[in-house]
């Protein structure tokens, strides 16, 4: 069964205001394909290969039942920002700066805004997307810094610049955007230009291939990895949550707290964190709650339409899928 999904997003997240795929069903439960619009088939295949992995096999053994997660800032104003962290109870907060059309000085009110809410001992990360070059990151991380940063996700596009950054300050950083295929992680540890690496179950190719990725690389580099979801159903988060749950080693808190950013979910048993942890339940979509979320038919047409260019570009799975 293919059950196309639309989804607004309560606010903006990084440009996006709408999150849409398909659930796959299948022997083993439901997976979740849901690409982002600007992926081409053959990007959009590793996305399959995850909800066919759920689907077909389900998730390998997990080492932790339940799991730390961060809450999830964005570009919000200071009053807002403080309350979102102190509603989640979540110990780790991380905040998007460098929006568009905001300054650093808006970052270091947000930033501020969250500390106070953390407290002390609370854990603050900043994620830029991306979006500052070398100079304007090491300006930047200085600045923040004064609010005791746990680490800086993508300051910057590239690997190489990644690692200018990183001989620059002393704040640790994480490699997100530029970890998208099956052999950036590997790049990250042979440049040196990251601490931690994002892991997303979706993007990798599923569960087990993240897996293998994170031990090959953890093989090279003193690298930690954090899971993070890439605004998922509660389906999807599922992946990312078998993911974080098998991990051999897992130091930070993940984030897999990302459904509150969705206007609506499929299951009326979200998979949802309480006090700052996650349980990996079973999760499976309601018949009622597929309906209310089904999109208009031309746009539920699109969707199954990109599903069938992933399935051609990725073709069948065999044994050395398995």
């Amino acid at each position: 069964m293919r059950a196309p999904f639309a989804l607004d997003l309560r606010t903006a997240f990084r440009g996006v205001r709408r999150r849409s795929g398909v659930l796959l069903a299948g022997p083993a439960g439901w997976g979740e394909f849901s690409p982002f619009p600007d992926y081409g088939p053959e990007i959009a295949a590793a996305w399959l290969a995850c909800a066919r992995e759920a689907a077909e096999e389900g998730w390998p053994a997990p080492r932790r039942e339940v799991i730390a997660v961060n809450a999830t800032v964005p570009a919000v104003g200071p009053e807002a920002a403080h309350a979102i962290v102190a509603a989640s109870g979540c110990a780790t907060a991380k905040v998007k700066v460098a929006e568009a059309g905001q300054s650093l000085d808006d970052d270091l009110a947000r930033c501020e805004a969250v500390r106070d809410a953390l407290g002390p001992h609370g854990r603050l990360r900043v994620d830029a997307n991306a979006a500052w070059d070398v100079d304007e990151a090491v300006a930047a991380i200085r600045a923040l810094d004064r609010f005791d940063l746990e680490y800086v996700e993508q300051p910057v596009a590239s690997l190489a610049d990644l690692a200018r950054v990183r001989a620059r300050v002393d704040v640790p950083l994480a490699a997100d955007e530029s970890v998208r295929t099956a052999e950036d992680p590997l790049h990250v540890a042979g440049l040196d230009a990251a601490d931690v690496v994002v892991l997303k179950a979706q993007p990798l190719g599923g569960v087990r291939r993240a897996l293998a990725v994170a031990e090959a690389a953890a093989s090279q580099a003193d690298l930690a990895f954090v899971v993070s979801s890439a605004v998922e159903t509660s389906v999807g988060l599922a992946a990312g949550a078998a993911l974080a749950g098998a991990l051999p080693r897992l130091d930070h808190a993940c984030g897999l707290a990302t459904l509150p950013l969705l206007d609506g979910d499929v299951t009326s048993t979200p998979l949802a964190p309480r006090d700052g942890w996650l349980t990996v339940p079973e999760t499976s979509p309601e018949p009622d709650l597929l309906r209310a979320v089904a999109p208009p038919p031309e746009e539920a047409a699109a969707l199954l339409d990109r599903f069938e260019a992933a399935e051609a570009a990725a073709g069948p799975i065999g044994e050395e899928d398995r």
